[in-house]
């Protein structure tokens, strides 16, 4: 059996070879989400010479990320910034960033993101504090085939959160990420009324522990649940704060599971990480449950209870003041629900990715070279890209994003060609979680037997 065959091959739609009336190629292409994929993506736009417009439903470019600007990535600049974007941005008189250096989030932003959102090639088309309520072919429902292709998107607009407007598209890019749609911290996905109703007392993502969210977590008894990078983030900022006691829990066989490439990695600063939180484990200061699976949340007096299972029996982990949740996020569908979409039902990506990312077969976060063709839509010019296509998979890359949305510009722009030809400079990535060594007991080097 070729288990790479198996395990990888991409589903793919065919082109679809209807032809766009005149009054539609008129139309701009619409990006949604002015993060990294969406305004690279403008990037390439602007380069082509096609119209576009950007619209954005936070109050500043890269709002998403703004959220936890105060995180440090693992990659260094030379992954972050897309290779167009940089074209135009030295073309305005723009120094790039020392190439080597990690980033936080809000230098993200504030060196790169926002210099590339004020270009005069791009700003003029950015449109804040605008939501996409919803999306259909002018005219007709989900229901209707015949004559799709030709018609025109609208998207129904709400701006400022009051005045809905319609305008109309001929391509649309969907860049809107994940990140706002963060998952139940029960073991099963399901937010119980009990979670609803103690929300005040869980933070979901990474919060800023040495900065203004000092106070609200130092010196108390807190549970960081999750078993990927943000919940090791997490515990490592808690565990500089005075008197901190701090339990941590997984679903997770072994925590050894979480450390990930350590040393191997050859991201080093994520590597760094999973080396870190190994020290700060087997020296005792984090309290570990592991396998360990949460069904609710209660208050019992003035601490939170969790009630789960612990070792397949039921376990209470009580005396708590705070939940951390780093258990990932998924993606946003409700104003999609008029458009034609082939997603994966396990890990909610883009369909024809699931094999080559889906986390019970590997989580290597080294994926080969996609674009327009892999993000193909049954919905024609309907693409979904960034962290949005991996859907609830935690490997994404924003490299990965910029090559996506070169490819898919590429086509829509009419260099089929270019669509073609992917290539995608990446790391490996280290340690595979689920690649296992014949014997299953040791994890395997990414490359060196995994199917991907």
């Amino acid at each position: 059996m070729n288990t790479q065959a198996a395990c990888c091959s991409p589903k793919v739609f065919p082109i679809q070879f209807d032809l766009p009336k005149k009054e539609t190629n008129a139309l701009p292409i619409v990006i949604i989400g002015a993060g990294p994929v969406g305004l690279a993506a403008a990037a390439h736009l602007a380069k082509a010479g096609e119209k576009f417009r950007v619209l954005e439903a936070g109050t500043s470019i890269g709002h998403h990320v703004l959220q936890w600007g105060h995180v440090r990535l693992f990659s260094p600049w030379q992954y972050n910034i897309d290779k167009v974007a940089r074209e135009l941005l030295e073309q305005s008189g723009w120094e790039a960033p020392v190439e080597e250096e990690l980033p936080t989030g809000k230098e993200l932003v504030d060196q790169y993101l926002t210099k590339l959102a004020e270009l005069p090639v791009i700003q003029p088309f950015i449109q804040l504090h605008t939501r996409v309520r919803g999306i259909s072919r002018k005219g007709q429902d989900k229901m209707k085939t015949a004559g799709r292709g030709n018609l025109p998107f609208v998207l129904y607009l709400e701006e400022n959160g009051e005045t809905t407007q319609r305008i109309e598209a001929k391509a649309i890019i969907d860049a809107t990420g994940t990140w706002g749609q963060p998952n139940s911290l029960s073991a099963g996905g399901i937010t119980t009324k009990n979670e609803e109703k103690l929300s005040q007392h869980i933070y979901y993502g990474i919060p800023d522990v040495q900065g203004k969210d000092r106070e609200r977590f130092s010196g108390k008894p807190i549970a960081v649940v999750g078993g990927g990078h943000s919940a090791i983030n997490t515990i490592l900022e808690l565990a500089e704060l005075p008197d901190s006691k701090i339990t941590w829990i997984l679903r997770k066989n072994h925590v050894e599971d979480a450390y990930g490439g350590e040393a191997n990695d050859a991201l080093q600063a994520r590597g760094e990480l999973g080396s870190r939180i190994h020290q700060l484990v087997d020296s005792g200061q984090v309290d570990v449950y592991t396998p360990y699976r949460i069904y609710d949340v209660n208050r019992n007096g003035e601490t939170l209870t969790l009630e789960g299972e612990w070792k397949e029996a039921n376990h209470s982990i009580d005396g708590l003041d705070e939940v951390i949740v780093n258990t990932g996020s998924q993606p946003d569908f409700s104003f999609l629900r008029e458009v034609r979409l082939s997603i994966d039902p396990a890990t909610e990506s883009v369909d024809a990715l699931a094999p080559l990312i889906d986390p019970n077969l590997h989580s290597c976060g080294t994926v080969r070279p996609h674009g327009e063709r892999e993000l193909r839509q049954p919905e024609k010019n309907f693409y979904i890209v960034g962290m949005k296509s991996y859907g609830r998979a935690p490997t994404f890359l924003m490299a990965t994003g910029y090559e996506q949305v070169r490819s898919v510009v590429a086509y829509l722009t009419g260099d089929f060609e270019a669509a073609r030809n992917v290539e995608l400079d990446l790391p490996e990535t280290g340690v595979c979680s689920v690649n296992l060594s014949p014997n299953g007991t040791q994890p395997v080097a990414a490359g060196s037997s995994g199917c991907c």
